[in-house]
């Protein structure tokens, strides 16, 4: 079939809750795709910060392949030896002590809020259960964090919303001191704003939140989903910040591609879920645990993480030389393969151009271009992509 009757299908059949570019994709190698027209594509947005070794690494897709032959799924009930084994590697790489592994962003986030809200509860006698999230902030799409996100036009729609949330400004201390309550138990914060324009806060704001945290006596919750394993230029990005939350929340980069997330929190805090308090039926299934663990090995051992640092510096230089030729550009922002390019205008039209001449870029808000490649990106596709940018902000968008 040719593009057009599998958009036509895919309108028939699937829900409309995308708003989809006219392109079928049909196969994917390190930092190419492919569509049904035989077109290939540089590809900077890596599923929005999943694919973080490229499309098809053998390293991962030979592990998917070969848990598949021995064992897909289980059950929770029973201990599962590729689950211990990934928890295991994961744990001896973060300042956390537990793990609870579930399916997505969204899940790992809701999780997260019950951990926090069954927490002050237990220890304040069912009064502490409140949490302060960020305006601008996005935490995902069930209900509870569509509530946590901070932003209205992902609450339109669904009220009423849950009660128990406030927000405040990011990047803003006094704020959020002033929102903190007895009724408080968490603090729900992204190391940086992605999708909120990849707003990146003040160097000392995230150490000045711990000890707010610690006076007042409330967790700190961590979304890293889209910022975690290595994409800020370290494998968890409140190590940049010189800080330990009490919970952390992953998802996106963790499998490459195939679906998983994961709660971590300290000791202290995991005790609030007992068994029956928290349960995922497919959560940390061999599968999904093969796929991690290869990730998370290949992350380490071929120092990706080192080049997204590397890379991510050379691409920000790059994007402020653009800057200054074109006025347009407002500010360029971000942290290792994290970056944001912020412009006096749209971006749909410049992403559609970039698209037509072969290079995927996403947006972060309406006047913000986003830039998450996978970590293996070289110099080379770098200068392509800035090439092609220089090209299209001349033509205007």
């Amino acid at each position: 079939m040719n593009k057009e009757e599998w958009m036509s299908l895919s309108d028939q059949y699937i829900m409309g809750t995308y708003k989809r570019f006219p392109v079928v994709f049909t196969r994917g190698k390190g930092m190419k795709l492919w569509d049904t027209e035989g077109r290939e594509y540089l590809d900077f947005v890596a599923g929005i910060a999943v694919c973080s070794l490229g499309h098809a690494h053998p390293a991962v897709s030979n592990a998917i392949k070969s848990q598949a032959d021995k064992l897909v799924h289980v059950s929770n009930l029973y201990h599962i030896d590729i689950q211990i084994e990934y928890a295991r590697l994961l744990i001896q790489q973060a300042a956390l002590d537990k793990v609870f592994f579930c399916n997505s962003g969204a899940e790992a986030n809701e999780g997260a809020i019950k951990l926090a809200k069954k927490y002050g509860n237990d220890r304040s006698g069912g009064i502490k259960n409140e949490i302060v999230t960020m305006i601008d902030s996005f935490h995902g799409r069930t209900m509870a964090t569509i509530t946590a996100t901070g932003q209205d036009k992902f609450h339109k729609g669904f009220n009423p919303l849950l009660a128990g949330f406030h927000y405040v400004p990011f990047n803003d201390l006094e704020a959020l001191g002033q929102a903190i309550s007895d009724k408080t138990c968490a603090v729900m914060i992204e190391p940086i704003q992605a999708e909120g324009g990849i707003r990146v806060p003040d160097p000392d704001y995230f150490q000045s939140v711990r000890r707010l945290c610690d006076e007042k006596g409330v967790l700190l919750i961590l979304d890293e989903v889209q910022v975690g394993m290595g994409r800020t230029g370290t494998l968890f990005a409140y190590e940049q910040d010189g800080i330990i939350p009490d919970i952390v929340t992953m998802a996106k980069a963790m499998g490459n591609g195939f679906p998983i997330g994961a709660i971590l929190a300290k000791d202290s805090v995991a005790v609030a879920f007992e068994p029956g308090s928290h349960a995922s039926t497919f959560g940390g299934n061999p599968l999904a645990m093969a796929a991690a663990k290869a990730t998370l090995e290949t992350l380490l051992s071929e120092d990706l993480i080192s080049n997204c640092r590397l890379r991510g510096g050379y691409f920000m230089n790059m994007l402020n030389e653009l800057r200054k030729k074109h006025p347009i550009i407002s500010d360029v922002r971000g942290r290792g393969l994290l970056i944001g390019m912020e412009l006096d205008g749209e971006v749909a039209g410049i992403i559609k151009k970039c698209m037509d001449r072969g290079v995927l870029i996403a947006s972060a808000g309406p006047r913000v271009l986003r830039f998450v490649p996978p970590l293996i990106v070289t110099e080379q596709e770098i200068d392509q992509v800035i090439e092609i940018l220089d090209g299209v902000l001349r033509e205007g968008a």
